[in-house]
C-alpha cells in the first residue's frame, strides 16, 4: 500500500528568519510529516509594486501594507535555500518548494528539487507551466480558483511540455476556507474527470478535512502550520501549530491503515469470535425421536458451535433422528 503523502506547508511562516524555518523543519520532522514545503519567489518577479494584498491577508496581519512590500520582507536567498535544503537532509525531511516565477524555478531545479509543486495562481501561466513540464521532475498542481477547463488547460501544457506524472490537489484557496465552501467531492470529479492521482490541500480551520479527504482517496496531504498562530504574518492564522499537525498525521495514518485492501472477509482477529457471536439451531423443548421438527419446537441461540441458523429451512419438516432435550443442538 503507498502511504499518503503528507507535506506540511511552511510556506511564508517563517517570517524571513532562517532561525524559524529551521525550527519549522525541526517540528515537521518530529509530527512525522513526509515534506516540509516553503515558497521561492523574488518579490520584483512576483507582483507590481502597486498590488494590494488579499483581503484574508490584510486580515491576518492585521495592517494594510503592498503586496510587494509584504513578500519583498519573505523572500529566501539561494544561500538560504541552501542552508535549509541541507538542513532539511540532516533532519531526514524532504525539502520542497513553490516557486511562483520563472527565475525560481531555475534555482530550485539547480538545487536539484525532486517535485515540483505548482501553486493555484499559476493554473494559467503557460511559460511557468511550460518551464515545470520541461524539467521532467514530478509535478503536484494545486487548482484553487479553477475549474475543471483550468485544470485541463494546465495539465495539457504540462504534459505537452515533458511532465509524465502530475498529481493534481483539490484547494480552496480562502484563509480559512468556510466548510461550506471545502466540497470535497469535487476531488473525485477531478480524479474521473483526468485519471490522475488525486490530493488535498487544505486552508481549512482544524484537521477533520484533510482526514476526511484520505478517506475519500487522497494520496497526497498539503496543509499549512506554524509555530505560533498568533505570530505576525499572512497565513498563520489559517495554520495548524506543530502538535495540531502532529494530531491530524497520526490520524491520516490510522485511516490509511483502516482503508485496507477492499477485500470484505473474516480478519484473523475476529475468527476466535465466530463460535461465541454466532448462533445454532436449538432445541425450544423436548423432542422424541421421530417428531417433526417446526417453528413451534426450534429456536435459534448462542454458540455458534452446532447447525448453522442458514440450514434452518432444510431442517425444518425433518424428522428428529434421536430424543433431544430442549436447548439441546440439533443434528442432521
Amino acid at each position: 500500500m503507498n502511504k499518503v503523502f503528507i507535506i506540511a506547508e511552511a510556506g511564508v511562516n517563517h517570517n524571513g528568519s532562517i532561525k524559524i524555518a529551521k525550527k519549522l523543519i525541526d517540528e515537521a520532522a518530529r509530527c512525522g510529516v513526509d515534506a516540509v514545503k516553503f515558497q521561492s519567489f523574488k518579490a520584483k518577479n512576483l507582483v507590481t509594486k502597486s498590488a494590494k494584498q488579499a483581503e484574508y491577508q490584510r486580515n491576518n496581519m492585521g495592517k494594510e501594507v503592498s503586496q510587494y512590500e509584504m513578500l519583498k520582507a519573505l523572500e529566501l536567498s539561494y544561500d538560504d535555500h541552501l542552508e535549509l535544503i541541507n538542513y532539511s537532509k540532516k533532519k531526514e525531511i524532504m525539502f520542497l518548494s513553490s516557486p511562483f516565477d520563472l527565475e525560481s524555478i531555475e534555482l530550485l531545479n539547480n538545487l536539484g528539487m525532486e517535485i515540483f509543486k505548482v501553486p493555484s495562481g499559476e493554473i494559467e501561466n503557460v511559460p511557468y507551466l511550460r518551464r515545470i513540464g520541461e524539467t521532467g521532475k514530478k509535478v503536484i498542481l494545486s487548482t484553487g480558483m479553477s475549474n475543471l477547463s483550468d485544470i485541463e488547460f494546465a495539465l495539457e501544457i504540462l504534459k505537452s511540455s515533458g511532465a509524465k506524472d502530475v498529481s493534481v490537489l483539490h484547494c480552496n484557496t480562502d484563509y480559512p476556507t468556510k466548510m461550506e465552501e471545502v466540497n470535497l467531492k469535487a476531488m473525485n470529479t477531478i480524479e474521473n474527470a483526468f485519471s490522475v492521482e488525486i490530493g488535498y490541500s487544505d486552508h481549512t480551520k482544524g484537521i477533520e478535512i484533510p482526514i476526511a479527504a484520505v478517506a475519500l482517496g487522497a494520496k497526497i496531504i498539503e496543509k499549512h502550520f506554524t509555530l505560533d498562530r498568533n505570530m505576525e504574518g499572512p497565513d498563520h492564522k489559517a495554520s495548524l501549530e506543530p502538535n495540531e499537525l502532529k494530531s491530524m498525521v497520526n490520524a491520516i495514518r490510522n485511516v490509511e491503515i483502516a482503508l485496507g485492501n477492499g477485500i470484505k472477509n473474516l480478519t484473523e482477529s475476529e475468527k476466535k469470535n465466530v463460535k461465541i457471536a454466532r448462533k445454532s439451531i436449538i432445541c425450544s423443548s423436548d423432542i422424541k425421536k421421530g417428531d417433526t421438527f417446526t417453528e413451534d419446537n426450534l429456536t435459534i441461540k448462542r454458540p455458534g458451535t452446532g447447525l448453522s441458523p442458514k440450514m434452518w429451512d432444510e431442517v425444518l419438516g425433518k424428522k428428529a433422528q434421536k430424543d433431544y432435550h430442549i436447548d439441546e443442538m440439533v443434528e442432521l
